[in-house]
């Protein structure tokens, strides 16, 4: 599997749209309202799987590319919304795991209560 640039596809998306002059369409609002469309739709797909059936959604061949091209549409237009607003959106993902890390440590082992001991 090759290694995909972000920041290339960023500018592959850029292309397309001014290539079809919908670079006017593309502000951060209209791309916000896209991007939650498109994930309520990867939603839906999911809406009345039992937690079973949502595990092995991929395993469905008429069910695993609608979910694919759901997942790809949502990665499209936040690519786009960042590209609009100017936002790294590795650094930011980056960003938020490292503050995640601080924010919610693993957690210390905790002893056995005196005389539960597994020894």
């Amino acid at each position: 599997m090759t290694e995909l640039d972000v920041h290339a596809l960023q500018r592959r998306l850029a292309v397309f749209a001014a290539a079809r002059d919908w670079e006017q369409y593309h502000t951060p609002k209209n791309l916000a309202s896209a991007l939650s469309v498109e994930a309520a739709e990867l939603v839906e797909i999911f809406q009345w799987l039992t937690p079973e059936q949502s595990a092995r959604v991929m395993e469905d061949p008429a069910t695993a590319p609608r979910v694919a091209d759901e997942v790809a549409d949502v990665l499209a237009y936040l690519l786009q919304f960042c590209e609009v607003l100017g936002i790294d959106v590795l650094a930011a993902l980056e960003a938020k795991i490292e503050r995640n890390e601080g924010r919610f440590p693993v957690p210390e082992p905790v002893d056995p209560p005196f005389g539960h001991s597994s020894e």
